[in-house]
């Protein structure tokens, strides 16, 4: 089934349901969202001479029209490749290069940048002009294609290396759309409310609100603020939306979300990045624990690998140190480095299997087989599982720090440290050291306007943790080196502390 047939049925079903919004205006029903799709799907084909298969990819901020060109080359039985509109333009061209891609529909200054850099052959296009020239037709099925057939390439954030294409078929995004079904419940009747970039998680999301025909809201003009969100969340409240942690922080600043939206927000659904259990404690002090609901996942079994409901964020013993059970449709296990099944408790990677699972890595066999083992999906995560089965997240195995053969955890660090007043963001990365093998450096950003000083925060941390586990040594930073989904990237931290040890 073609992903596109949850548009289709929604036109059928609902076809004056607000589908497309911006601000307070309804721009597009479910019907007339039906009609452009099958327009611009029409032509990709006529104009451009891709058939089904190819690959479109989309350097579009957040707009009105993502809507229209995403359903429309999947309409026409194409393969998309959304990118973040804040990536560089060597960076969008790589990506281009490695997907193939025919065309590439660009908005706003993306569209300059890539007609210098973009590899020969590929057609760039103004969505505007895209959508311009497609016009309204009548609305027909979308085109057959196979469920093992390639939907979306979802690239990997690239934190520790080039990005690779995770291949999401029409059976992967279906199935993801189906848990977000079961697993979300109520939160998908509301509208959703776009503030992240839809090339992520927001636009994996948007597919559950269609196949219940709500509004996929955008504040006016993309602009997040006060105004900009009271306005779209009056007009098509109630909302859900979701955000990264990076956004959570933000959102508890009453400047830019007033008091009085809260009630008419139902679901704020979070993820894509690890999320601090203290930073928790403060959303829930200001949101209410029943409007929270986290997704672990990545690019590879996107936002859907386990979930923490509302309920689980509640109570006297909420489970704020973990991602929860895992998705419907989804099986979660911990394995050891042999490959044997660890029992409770234990630490090991975290395995995944599913429908939601990816196909492949895009023209990667390697790096498909080294991930994708009997059936699992090796995720590179360190976690351990309870005797329930909720999952609490270690790290990345590559981020382990081997200590005089002790094993350290730097989320572990970073969570204790986070719980100091004065600290506001805070990575922990190991450093080579000749005697111990590996110690940990700790860069800390402090909250505006608060102290601290090393000795402090190493008295905090021997306070609450075992004395192998601190950092050696306190870096104090302004901001955190980030990606465009709002994940720290360690790996330059740690090139950065190899270059000052160096004299580089």
């Amino acid at each position: 089934m073609n992903i596109a047939t949850l548009l289709h049925q929604a036109a059928v079903r609902a076809p004056e349901a607000p589908a497309v919004c911006e601000g307070a205006t309804v721009l597009r029903g479910y019907a007339e969202l039906a009609e452009r799709a099958t327009a611009i799907g029409a032509e990709l084909v006529r104009r451009y001479g891709l058939s089904r298969g190819d690959r479109v990819a989309l350097a579009m901020s957040n707009t009105p029209l993502y809507f229209e060109v995403l359903f429309g080359a999947w309409w026409a039985g194409l393969v998309v490749t959304p990118m973040n509109a804040r990536l560089h333009p060597a960076e969008f061209a790589f990506l281009i290069e490695d997907c193939a891609a025919g065309v590439c529909v660009t908005t706003g200054q993306q569209d300059a940048a890539l007609r210098e850099q973009a590899p020969a052959g590929v057609a760039i296009v103004e969505a505007a002009e895209l959508c311009r020239a497609a016009g309204t037709i009548t609305a027909t099925a979308p085109a057959e294609v196979r469920p093992e057939d390639p939907a979306w390439l979802f690239y990997t954030s690239g934190t520790t290396g080039r990005p690779k294409g995770a291949t999401l078929t029409h059976r992967n995004l279906m199935a993801a759309t189906l848990s977000a079904l079961a697993d979300v419940a109520d939160g998908t009747r509301a509208s959703l409310l776009h503030i992240a970039p839809l090339s992520h998680a927001g636009g994996l999301f948007a597919l559950a609100f269609v196949a219940r025909a709500r509004a996929q809201v955008l504040p006016r003009d993309g602009v997040v603020d006060a105004r900009s969100l009271g306005e779209a969340i009056r007009a098509f409240g109630p909302v859900s939306f979701f955000a990264v942690p990076t956004i959570l922080r933000r959102l508890l600043d009453p400047a830019l979300f007033p008091d009085e939206l809260i009630p008419h927000v139902c679901h704020i659904l979070y993820g894509g990045a690890p999320t601090y259990a203290e930073d928790l404690r403060r959303v829930i002090g200001r949101f209410g624990a029943e409007r929270l609901w986290q997704g672990y996942g990545q690019g590879e079994s996107p936002g859907t690998i386990t979930f923490l409901s509302p309920a689980d964020h509640a109570g006297p013993q909420p489970r704020l140190g973990g991602v929860g059970v895992a998705r419907t449709g989804v099986e979660v296990r911990i394995a050891t480095p042999d490959g044997r099944v660890a029992p409770p408790g234990t630490v090991g990677e975290i395995v995944v299997r599913g429908d939601t699972v990816m196909a492949g890595y895009w023209n990667r066999p390697q790096a498909t087989a080294d991930a994708l083992r009997n059936g699992w999906l090796h995720t590179g995560d360190l976690g351990r599982l309870d005797e329930r089965g909720y999952l609490t997240l270690v790290d990345r195995a590559k981020s382990m720090i081997i200590s005089g053969g002790s094993n350290i955890y730097p989320r572990e660090v970073e969570e204790v440290l986070l719980t100091h007043p004065a600290v506001a963001e805070v990575a922990v990365v190991g450093t080579p050291d000749p005697e111990w093998g590996e110690l940990p450096v700790a860069f800390t950003v402090l909250t505006p306007g608060e102290q601290a000083t090393a000795e402090e925060l190493d008295a905090h941390c021997l306070s609450h943790m075992a004395r192998y586990k601190r950092p050696r040594r306190y870096l104090f930073t302004e901001t955190l080196p980030k990606n465009n989904y709002g994940k720290v990237l360690k790996r330059e931290l740690a090139e950065s502390l190899r270059g000052k040890e160096t004299g580089k």
